[in-house]
């Protein structure tokens, strides 16, 4: 759901100056296999050591059913073009996430 509304609002995107880039550890057979299934116009990175993933602390210790466990957490960075992290949005709910970045790189 999330992957489709970013690609559904990617003329938008593109109009603010916008890239987005999708990143999990998914192989990248995976990830094509998704890409072309959700007809997403937009790239997918394969992390499947997790170091970006990692770097941006989007892998950490989740719960499910009372049990832990290492887990990845949905985030978005945004990265300005200077290359700083403007902002971070933390275990987000896929459903209007692309909206709410929408909105927050509208108003800048």
């Amino acid at each position: 759901m999330e992957a489709s509304e970013f690609r559904d609002a990617m003329k938008k995107f593109e109009k603010e100056n916008v890239a987005i880039l999708g990143v999990s550890a998914d192989s990248v057979k995976a990830q094509a296999n998704f890409k072309a299934k959700y007809k997403l116009n937009f790239p997918l990175l394969s992390d499947p050591e997790f170091q970006a993933i990692e770097a941006y602390g989007a892998r950490r210790m989740k719960k499910f059913l009372g049990k832990s466990f290492l887990g990845i957490v949905r985030s978005s960075v945004l990265i300005g073009a200077d290359g700083r992290i403007e902002q971070v949005w933390d275990n987000v709910s896929a459903k209007g996430h692309a909206a709410e970045v929408l909105k927050f790189v509208s108003k800048g």
